[in-house]
Order: structure tokens, then C-alpha cells, then sequence
């Protein structure tokens, strides 16, 4: 596992592992607040076939309250993205975002045990998937 992301391959189809990602994700207290179809913008605007590929933006807003009551820019890192893409065996990947390591940069103790609550949700999130 990378030192900034969870991943997860998963056998399925992308919209059934779009949904279970979803799903996941609510179980443990997050909405998806964005959703970029990465593969219908470069059709649409590149005129480039690509694989199936989307960004979630992910958001628990008690979470995202706190990290913003305590850090007022620290909305530049949020919503937690999810990304969802199609690979070239026909299995899906998920990889999201480690909160942990991206909070890294920002020197505010606060931050820090938050950070790590929200770490343990999205990983059981892409391990539920």
C-alpha cells in the first residue's frame, strides 16, 4: 500500500463497484459531494477513448467541521477523493486518498488525531467494498 492512498482491486462491473464504494462510504458517514466521469471529459472535450475512470468526493461533514474549525484553509485537501477505474483485465480499482499522509504538511496537532479518525473510516470503507 502507497504512503498516500488505499487501493483495492475488485472483480465486477464499474457501475456495481461504483455503487458498492458508495454504499461503503455511507455506511461509514460520508456523502459523495463531486463526481468527475474523468472518461466522458476527455471524450467530450479531448475526443479521447479512455477507460472508465471517476473521482468521488467524498465528505462526512461532522469530520469536515472540525478540520475546518480548527484549520480555516484546510479546505484546499477536502472532500477525501475516491477513485474508481476500469484496468485492462476487466477488474475494477478503488484507491482513496490517506488523510494521514496528506495532513502531513499542515503543522496543527488538531488536525492530527482527526485526521487519523477519518483514515480508519475510509480505509474499512475500501476494504468493505
Amino acid at each position: 500500500m502507497s504512503a498516500y492512498f488505499f487501493e483495492r482491486i475488485i472483480e465486477g462491473s464499474f457501475d456495481d463497484v461504483e455503487q458498492r464504494i458508495t454504499s461503503a462510504l455511507k455506511e461509514q458517514g460520508f456523502g459523495i459531494l463531486t463526481e468527475i466521469n474523468v472518461q466522458g471529459v476527455f471524450k467530450n472535450k479531448l475526443n479521447i477513448d479512455f477507460r472508465p475512470y471517476k473521482i468521488l468526493g467524498a465528505c462526512n461533514p461532522n469530520f469536515a467541521h472540525q478540520a475546518i474549525s480548527a484549520e480555516p484553509n484546510i479546505g484546499v485537501f477536502l472532500p477525501c477523493s475516491v477513485v474508481i477505474q476500469g484496468l485492462d483485465n476487466g477488474r475494477i480499482k478503488i484507491a482513496a486518498v490517506d488523510p494521514v499522509a496528506s495532513m502531513m504538511s499542515v503543522e496543527n496537532a488538531k488536525l492530527g488525531e482527526l485526521a487519523g479518525a477519518v483514515q480508519t473510516r475510509i480505509k474499512k470503507a475500501v476494504e468493505a467494498a
